[in-house]
């Protein structure tokens, strides 16, 4: 654990907290301030749902058209109105309007409007997501930040969040706005054990027990290997972003930009719990890194998560200087089998050039530029960020570790 913690603190994490059998193991960092959820915020909303859904206030089969749901000229098609609150909390619309509150990669990797009839394509959609909210507030009168202060808050024993730390977020791109909220590692601990526990809190079903089973199972295969339930993460483990790290079947998670996860594992009785606080500067960890640190703190529990990935442990040749400059001079290598549109090649030309022959230009940089420094390979990609690794080769496998020595590119030298 104090492995874990160390490992943490060069992730520069703001707050972590575990809890095991329904007890805190071990916390450190500010776990009582309320900083910024990100995209947990949609996991939260779920669960309002859910409540809401119980009540008979919200139909999961409802359309968009029947909900008088519509947005910005040009307003929604016929076809996208047909689309049902399920297939929102699916991100399965259909619907690709402009939406507020998502980042230039979201707007850039949106597909053309009408391209997906409802129901029939994975994209993870902030417009989906908004308009839940809209469609949540119209059908129970009650706002979200209020809701999810009487609906959960109070009955959990949350002890930080109050209605305030909720702000809307409102543009020209859509009338429908997103609802940013802000929350505390220990209370949103509570709520990940509330669904740890199948919605039950000291004998009190929250949220009934139906819906975190439905919601917390796959219904689609999203990006980088993960599964998407009703705005809940599934099967974060073992997929192409942490493919070193294993966890019992039915785990799964709520994650945010920037380093927001809250990991539920029933099959361990346990919680794990990351934040950082994007108040202050901050570098968000990678995917392969949060998977390292998971794995740390569960080999400190007495789990097996699998072997040893690090750069530690790992085995083969650590070419460096010239020999390293020339075993890399026009090899080309595959990886991401597991990703969704995989897998990808990179090539590395010998006039310093770096080329993504299989690369779909959508989804990430055409073009880019390699160089080596002593015994780190750099690559420049086209967005003009410069990240170094340390290489290990077994033979035609190539392993590229980062500064922290978690093993971020797993491939394999193709023949020349």
């Amino acid at each position: 654990m104090a492995e874990a913690r160390s490992f943490s603190d060069q992730l520069r994490s703001s707050a972590v907290v575990i809890v095991e059998h329904g007890k805190v193991v071990a916390e450190w960092g500010d776990t009582t301030k309320p900083m910024e959820l990100a995209s947990i915020r949609k996991s939260l909303l779920s669960a309002l749902i859910g409540i809401a859904v119980s009540d008979h206030r919200v139909k999961l089969d409802s359309t968009l058209g029947e909900l008088g749901i519509d947005d910005h000229p040009p307003g929604l098609s016929e076809i996208e109105k047909g689309a049902t609150v399920r297939e929102l909390l699916e991100a399965r619309s259909g619907v690709y309007h402009a939406a507020l509150y998502e980042t230039p990669d979201m707007a850039k990797m949106r597909p053309p409007r009408g391209s997906h009839p409802p129901g029939t394509f994975w994209y993870y959609n902030n417009w989906d997501f908004n308009a839940l909210g809209t469609i949540y507030e119209h059908a129970t009168g009650t706002g979200i930040f209020e809701a999810l202060d009487q609906k959960l808050a109070k009955p959990i024993g949350m002890q930080d969040y109050r209605p305030r730390d909720g702000s809307y977020i409102s543009g020209e791109a859509s009338i429908h706005p997103a609802y940013a909220i802000r929350m505390s590692a220990r209370d949103l601990a509570r709520f990940a054990l509330l669904y740890l526990h199948k919605g039950d809190w000291a004998g009190r079903q929250i949220v009934p027990q139906e819906w975190v089973e439905e919601s917390t199972r796959s219904y689609s295969t999203a990006t980088f290997g993960f599964g998407y339930g009703y705005l809940w993460w599934i099967g974060f483990m073992g997929g192409a972003m942490a493919p070193t790290v294993t966890l019992p079947e039915g785990s799964f998670l709520a994650q945010g930009a920037g380093g927001q996860f809250a990991l539920v594992v029933p099959a361990l009785d346990l919680i794990v719990v990351h934040r950082v606080d994007r108040d202050t500067p901050y570098t968000e960890p990678s995917m392969r890194s949060m998977g390292r640190l998971f794995w740390l703190i569960l080999k400190a529990g007495g789990y097996d998560p699998g072997p040893d990935a690090s750069l530690r442990a790992a085995t083969g040749e650590r070419p460096a200087g010239e020999t390293l400059a020339a075993t890399f001079k026009g090899m080309t290598i595959s990886f991401g089998a597991k990703l969704r549109n995989g897998p990808f090649t990179m090539r590395f030309e010998p006039d310093g050039r770096m080329t993504y022959p299989h690369w779909d230009a959508s989804l990430g940089p055409e073009a880019g530029t390699w160089t080596v420094a002593n015994d780190k390979l750099c690559l420049l990609v086209s967005d003009a960020r410069r990240r170094c690794y340390f290489p290990v080769l077994n033979g035609d496998r190539i392993e590229l570790f980062d500064q922290l020595g978690v093993m971020q590119i797993a491939g394999v030298a193709l023949p020349q």
